[in-house]
Parts: structure tokens; sequence; C-alpha cells
């Protein structure tokens, strides 16, 4: 191997791999970055064993050859070396990498490439097309609701099913879940389900961007996300999730309409004096307004009026966990948002269009 590289292209290519290195286990290559290079494009991987990232960038000039190396130094190195300036890397003797810069020489020891974990190879067989900012946004809507609580490690990932032409994605932890159905513009005879780690989900998330799309392929317990200069292989959870449709509520007409910003905003501030023993907030809703209230006698009290329109006829007032209804408004892009209520014991629903579902439980008021 023996190539030129750009310091800020290699720099980048560094951030997309890192997340998937681990300095813990009891394989000491697996704490390090493999290095390949053909004539076009130097790719890194890195893996834990669960997850593996690549990276691929242009290189101006190339001989193939690959090597892995402490990935913790390397970054280190490269970080330090000039700004504007080339980076020259060379295998020597004893897979032994030269790098160079400007002035700057560095030698480190490294590994052959035969003792670095080979990626599976996965066939088009069960493969979608998915547009990376509408998969981004259906991740957004839904991945806060994951589980990270291992007693029930199915639901430590996202639900993923693709059937009859369209991509479902469900999270929940118990409390609350979020479902999104969206029609994929490519019709496929691709027929899954699978579980996928959250650590998976949120390195698949840190990679899309605004434009393009993502090719996600699937085996018979890994799945790949294939981005244009990247992509982000995983095992998948082994484990029945749970029937999230047997939760989903009958839509109500008892419908609170209300500015998203301004829900959000009162949500936050009441969330301000709970705590880990009193961590509901009082929704009370009547016909003009809602009002989120807390009251903690040792630490304060905090109430916020916000304006709606309502259609029900009784007055309700109901407990709820602020981050809940934080996680979800911070997330969504609507103006007004349709908050479903029916009684205090009953769970809360919001609804965007027939393609999107939240539904949070109630807490249990403290007189």
């Amino acid at each position: 191997m023996d190539l030129m590289i750009q310091k800020e292209i290699l720099v980048n290519g560094i951030q997309t791999v890192q997340n998937a290195i681990t300095q813990k286990s009891s394989l000491p290559v697996l704490s390090n970055v493999l290095l390949e290079t053909d004539e076009k494009e130097l790719k890194l991987t890195a893996t834990d064993l669960d997850i593996g990232i690549c990276s691929m960038l242009p290189v101006t000039s190339s001989q193939s050859g690959a090597v892995s190396v402490p990935a913790r130094k390397f970054f280190d190195i490269v970080r330090s070396l000039p700004e504007n300036e080339q980076i020259n890397l060379s295998i020597k003797k004893n897979n032994s990498i030269s790098i160079k810069s400007g002035k700057a020489q560095f030698k480190m020891m490294g590994l052959p490439r035969d003792d670095f974990p080979s990626l599976p190879v996965f066939k088009n067989k069960d493969e979608i097309i998915v547009p990376q900012n509408v998969l981004k946004e259906m991740l957004n809507l839904t991945d806060f609701a994951i589980s990270k609580d291992d007693a029930r490690h199915v639901l430590t990932g996202i639900l993923f099913t693709v059937n009859a032409g369209t991509i479902t994605i469900v999270a929940t932890d118990g409390r609350r879940m979020a479902v999104i159905k969206k029609e994929l513009s490519q019709k496929t005879p691709v027929d899954k389900t699978a579980i996928i780690p959250l650590k998976t989900v949120q390195e698949v998330k840190r990679l899309l961007g605004e434009d393009g799309d993502v090719k996600i392929k699937f085996s018979e317990n890994q799945v790949m996300f294939s981005l244009s200069s990247s992509f982000v292989i995983s095992r998948l959870i082994e484990g029945e999730y749970p029937d999230y449709r047997k939760v989903i509520p009958e839509k109500s007409t008892k419908i609170a309409t209300v500015s998203r910003v301004d829900f959000l905003a009162a949500a936050r501030r009441a969330s301000i004096f709970t705590d880990q023993d009193s961590q509901a907030v009082k929704i009370s809703i009547q016909k003009t307004k809602m009002t989120i209230s807390k009251n903690t006698p040792y630490l304060g009290e905090a109430r916020d009026d916000v304006k709606i329109s309502y259609s029900g006829e009784k007055e309700i007032e109901i407990g709820f966990n602020p981050r809940y209804l934080i996680d979800v408004l911070r997330n969504m892009e609507d103006d007004d948002i349709a908050f479903e209520l029916n009684d205090p014991t009953r769970p809360g629903v919001i609804r965007k269009g027939e393609d999107y579902i939240y539904v949070v439980l109630p807490m249990q008021l403290v007189v």
C-alpha cells in the first residue's frame, strides 16, 4: 500500500468508523482500524463484532495493499498533522506503516489483513432502497422510544418491517410507543421483519444526509445500510417483538389541538421541578387552554398556560412524564399537533396523518 490523501478526507473517514472500535475486547485486533486500498480508493473498516462500519475515501495515487493499525494512535497522529497538506501512507516490512505529511514522519506497527475479522457479504436478494431523508425522519420520530433496559432485550432495538411495498418502524420501552409507516417509491417483493439494535440506529442516523438513497440489505441475522461512500453492517437482535398493533387505541373524539412549539416549551419548563421520586407533571385540559403544572414541595412549583382548541365536553386532569412528551414534540416539525385524551387512566395519543402514531401511558398524580 502506497497512497496520497488529503488530511481533511482522512479525518472525515476516521470519524465515520470510530464508534465501531472497542478498547475493551479480549481480541486486541478489535482496537485496530483496517486500511485497504486499490487504485481508486482507501477503505477504512472498524468492527466490534456486533457492528461494522466502513468508509471509502478517494485517493490521488495508490498501490493496493492492506494492514490494520491501532486506531486510537492512528487517529491521534492524523489529527496532529499539518493542515492543508497531503498525507502519504505506505506499508513497510513486517506490517509496519509509514505516515508522512510535510516535515512530520511517523512509523507504526500493525497487523496483517488476515488477522482482522471479515465482514459478511450480502446478496441483493433482500434489498430495498429508501431516500436518506425519509429514513432519517422515520428514525428521528421513533428511536427516542427505544428501551435502555436490557431486562427486555428485544425492546433495546427498533422493529423494522418491510411488507407489501411499505416500511414500518416501531420503538417502545413499555411506557410509550412510536410507530411510523411509509410507502416505498420502488415496489419490492421483500417481506422481512428484523429488530435492529439502538447503537446501529444511532450510527446510521449519524451518516444519513438529506440527499441520495440508502440501500438496506438483509440476511438471516444481519442487516446492511449502504450509502454512497460508507456502509454499516450489524447483527440483528434475536427474539420476538411484542404485537404493537394491540396497543394502538381507537381514534378519540376528545382532541386538544395545540401549538407544538408552545406545548414543548411549557413541558420543558414544568419538567424543571421533576426528580426521580416525582416525575409526573399535571396537565389540565379545558375548552380553550391547557395548564401544565408541577408542584414538588421541597423544590418549588411551576405553572404554564397554553392556548388550545378542545373538542371534548368535560375537563380532564392527567399526569405524564414530561420527558416522554418533550421527546416526541422536539422531533416533530408540525406547527400544530392533535393530542388525543380520553380519561386519566388511558394513554395519550399524538397522530400525524395516517402514517405516524405516538402512544404514551399516563402517570398517577400525587395529591
